[in-house]
């Protein structure tokens, strides 16, 4: 079996799945008031910089999360199975893989917001900290956008 990079597996179930560019998620949420919209990132993540009105589940453990018995289950997400479910990220990879799995799993209408937070801070959507405070967008990519450490970048590259 031939290895696949994170970027290599996320590009091929981008193109299996639908995507729906930052700047049309307003219209279609106004469009479609039974959708919902899930930041799949990390609570951290989510924590420092959110779109108003999403609810975070995070990638690692959303599937028990649409899944009624678990500790993870969130009742929202296993009864939109029939809705228009919005899938979004930091870069909309996670998204693809997760809008994947969760078509697997029986969702009708699942689509990942390509290009993900970082997008939506590009098309100059609203972001807000923890507390609801409007972020600045020029100031936003430090909230949103980490870069590995020292020992997390490629040996042969230092």
């Amino acid at each position: 079996m031939s290895r696949k990079t994170y970027r290599q597996l996320a590009a091929e179930a981008a193109d299996r799945i639908t995507e729906i560019m930052p700047w049309d998620v307003p219209d279609f949420l106004a469009e479609h008031p039974d959708a919902l919209f899930v930041d799949i990132r990390e609570r951290e993540e989510f924590a420092r910089a959110r779109i108003p009105g999403t609810l975070n589940v995070p990638r690692g453990i959303l599937e028990s999360a649409a899944e009624w018995d678990y500790a993870e289950t969130v009742p929202e997400l296993v009864t939109a199975r029939e809705k228009p479910v919005l899938l979004i990220c930091r870069s909309g990879n996670r998204s693809a893989l997760a809008a994947e799995v969760l078509e697997q799993m029986g969702f009708e209408d699942v689509r990942s917001v390509k290009l993900g937070v970082k997008g939506w801070n590009d098309a100059d959507l609203e972001l807000v900290d923890a507390e609801g405070n409007v972020i600045d967008g020029d100031e936003a990519m430090a909230f949103i956008e980490l870069q590995p450490g020292p020992e997390q970048t490629d040996p042969s590259r230092r």
